[in-house]
């Protein structure tokens, strides 16, 4: 307990002075000064007083350190005694475990503000024996299933049963799921349940997260017409404002009382250029209505090879024209059902690509192939361009979207359409520098 030197020294210190004491009263005793000898013992009880409140007060002192320490409590003062070095290396602990927990504390906070502030439904089960105590329950759980925050599984059980018997029925093990559930007899909503356990200093801990399906669909169909409207606006405007200045300069010609012949053809001019914006916007919204209007494939059967000879014999013209090597590794023969004019537009909007973007590179090849498996058909489509920036590879798909001066933007997107209407997708992706377009048909 008494750790520093300076302790111990100044214990010795008053023990030496109470036995020299006692020996000195002694001694006055024998020579028969009584008054001397009693006069040494009272200076002996001083002696021992001193050093037993000297004693006590360190004890006590130590004592409401430790327990403050020991309770978590850190709100006692003790500037008024450290002066005293003796307790330097109490007090240095006392200290740093108070910053710990002054840090500990502000994390939590942090954290918690943080997980109160997610648009995901957040509990956190603590066992304790053989029960579950609700460690953390984040505001958007209470306020979306209206569940106050209780401290107990048992009350979680009686206001989400549902919930609770899923996380049940799999013994509080991972959970990867969907599930229904009503909140006030309304209407039931889907939910992605979503459960992990994990043990932290000998302590399990259950954690639960809940996505509602809706809120994920509608962010997405938020951000799909965002950005929508950012691509419709820019080519609007990119037509309109131009159109609107010929308009404003023709009304000045117009209101002379004569017109030259240089007048005129600035008439002539300008009307052109208003013919060719509105072609363009024309051309826009036919992108737009054929977007909108797909019509539902007609599936037939095809053989794949004749598919893709048909597509080859088409743009046959423009390979010649910038010659451009194309590579059929199609070694197999397979007859797949669908609607056969879809997907050859959608293989000519894709080799239309690969001829823009090999156009300057010095191998101009595109490799066309196909692979069968587990009940799937894959048609890869590559060129030897320089590939997508990484700047546009999350917007390739979006309507309208086009890094070519003549593109309309629709190609990719009226692409991505028809195959996801077959049941299917398409992707891209890089190979060894090459750009890989991917359709996977469902057999």
């Amino acid at each position: 307990m008494f750790k520093t030197f300076q302790t111990y020294k100044l214990l010795f210190v008053r023990l030496i002075l109470i036995i020299a004491a006692i020996e000195i009263s002694i001694y006055f005793f024998k020579i028969d000064l009584i008054f001397t000898g009693v006069f040494g013992l009272f200076i002996v009880f001083l002696f021992i007083r001193e050093m037993y409140f000297y004693v006590r007060n360190f004890v006590l002192l130590y004592d409401k350190t430790i327990s403050s320490i020991l309770q978590n409590d850190f709100t006692s003062d003790f500037t008024k005694h450290k002066f005293n070095r003796s307790y330097n290396d109490l007090f240095h602990l006392y200290d740093t475990l108070k910053n710990k927990q002054n840090e500990e504390v502000s994390k939590d906070i942090i954290y918690r503000s943080i997980l109160n502030n997610i648009e995901t439904g957040i509990i956190i089960l603590q066992k304790h024996d053989s029960d579950w105590n609700i460690f953390l329950m984040n505001e958007y759980f209470s306020k979306q299933f209206n569940v106050p925050k209780v401290s107990k599984w048992k009350y979680l059980k009686n206001q989400l049963p549902s919930l609770c018997e899923i996380i049940e029925e799999d013994d509080f093990q991972e959970i990867k799921t969907s599930i229904e559930i009503s909140i006030n007899e309304q209407n039931k909503q889907t939910f992605v349940l979503q459960a992990s356990r994990t043990e932290i200093f000998e302590k399990d801990y259950f954690i639960v997260l809940l996505d509602s399906i809706q809120n994920v669909v509608e962010k997405k169909e938020k951000d799909a017409w965002v950005n929508l409207m950012k691509v419709i606006s820019h080519e609007l405007l990119n037509s309109i404002t131009p159109i609107r200045s010929i308009c404003q300069n023709l009304q000045d010609l117009v209101e002379q009382d004569s017109l030259s012949a240089e007048d005129l053809e600035d008439i002539k001019n300008s009307v052109e250029t208003m013919l060719r914006r509105s072609d363009h916007l024309q051309k826009f919204v036919e992108g737009y209505r054929k977007l909108a209007m797909l019509p539902s494939p007609k599936k037939e059967e095809i053989e794949l090879q004749d598919l893709i000879d048909n597509c080859l014999q088409i743009m046959n013209p423009l390979f010649k024209e910038n010659q451009i090597e194309v590579l059929s590794n199609i070694a197999f023969k397979r007859w797949i059902n669908v609607d056969s004019q879809q997907v050859e537009q959608v293989l000519i909007n894709l080799l239309t690509n690969c001829i823009y973007a090999v156009k300057n590179a010095e191998l101009k090849q595109i490799i066309i192939s196909a692979e069968a498996k587990e009940n799937r058909i894959f048609i890869r489509i590559s060129d030897s361009g320089n590939g997508i920036e990484k700047e546009i590879e999350n917007k390739i798909f979006l309507p309208f979207f086009t890094t070519r001066n003549e593109g309309a933007g629709i190609g990719l997107t009226l692409s991505k359409n028809i195959i996801e209407a077959h049941g299917g997708y398409i992707s891209f992706k890089t190979e060894e520098g090459r750009t890989v377009f991917e359709i996977c048909l469902v057999e």
